[in-house]
């Protein structure tokens, strides 16, 4: 996937040896945002925020291990340990000693978050987060993208659906309908159909069934306790994937919850389906809890 126009780029080595893709946009010395996207995505489902934020806000994005950019994994393969690893490698190699950031997660990246909750890592760095259309638990369980009444049969043919093996194909319009289907809202617009769907199917079989695998396993519930500190949480209405139910359960169990915001229509890809929403979440938590950042240490990191 082409980088944005802007990034700088560059290579950060996990716990593991597995190699993570990120790319920073913006001023230096602004407000710092660090992004973490879904499974099967890449930086290219921020784009929105990116475009968005960048112009006064240093924006840290990066491929989850397997996607986009990042190649496949290292000894430590796909895990919420790894999520963690590689989140926590993340921050110490473009945050100064001390500075903090408000960190964003969508989906697997909400669940990278809970997943380094209590790393020493995160709570230096993170001044508050934002859980985007997340869970923690019961992944395959609460989903309704099969058009079954709860129970085991749904549960069974929802991790079969979601852990398959089998490529995703070409993009075309009967992938798209099945996208659109799945991940996002009656109303979304054509090209954001179409922009989603290019992700998606860009992500290799590979890191798709790996990841999969850990998500149906899921049990992050202790990382939602732990996440003590200004966490938002935003979810749409519509979303088969993590239905709203799994927000406001993290609002109820979350120590510090700033606010439950959710979007009605709007399907599991909230960032792309209604990035304004998301943008201006992203603002006000920098606007409350970064403020007026000092930016004589900023560059400290990379100038040493």
């Amino acid at each position: 996937m082409t980088p944005l126009p802007g990034a700088r780029e560059l290579t950060v080595t996990s716990t593991d040896g597995s190699r993570i893709h990120v790319e920073v946009y913006g001023p230096e010395g602004a407000p710092a945002v660090v992004l973490a996207h879904g499974w099967t995505c890449s930086v290219a489902f921020w784009a929105e925020q990116i475009r968005a934020l960048a112009t006064d806000h240093r924006v840290i994005a990066y491929d989850q291990r397997g996607h986009g950019r990042s190649p496949d994994p290292g000894p430590g393969g796909y895990s919420t340990t790894a999520l963690a690893d590689d989140l926590e490698a993340v921050l110490s190699a473009t945050l100064a000693t001390g500075e903090r950031a408000v960190l964003a997660g969508h989906s697997m990246g909400g669940m990278t978050i809970m997943a380094a909750a209590e790393r020493h890592g995160l709570r230096d760095h993170a001044a508050a987060v934002l859980l985007c259309s997340t869970g923690p638990s019961r992944l395959t369980a609460e989903a309704t993208v099969v058009p079954l009444g709860p129970g085991g049969l749904r549960t069974r043919l929802t991790a079969a659906v979601l852990g398959s093996k089998a490529p995703l194909g070409p993009v075309n319009a009967v992938s798209k309908k099945i996208l659109k289907y799945a991940t996002m809202g009656p109303g979304s617009a054509p090209e954001k159909v179409d922009a989603c769907a290019r992700i998606v199917h860009a992500c290799p079989r590979g890191p798709r069934h790996g990841w999969s695998q850990v998500l149906a396993g899921l049990d992050l519930e202790r990382g939602v306790r732990a996440l003590r500190l200004p966490v938002a949480v935003l979810v749409g209405t519509a979303d088969r994937l993590t239905p709203a139910a799994h927000s406001r359960a993290m609002a109820e169990a979350l120590p510090h919850c700033t606010g439950l915001v959710e979007l009605t229509g709007m399907g599991h890809m909230t960032p792309v389906e209604a990035p304004e929403a998301v943008t201006a979440q992203i603002r006000e938590l920098t606007l409350t809890y970064l403020g007026v950042k000092d930016t004589t240490t900023v560059n400290a990191k990379e100038d040493a």
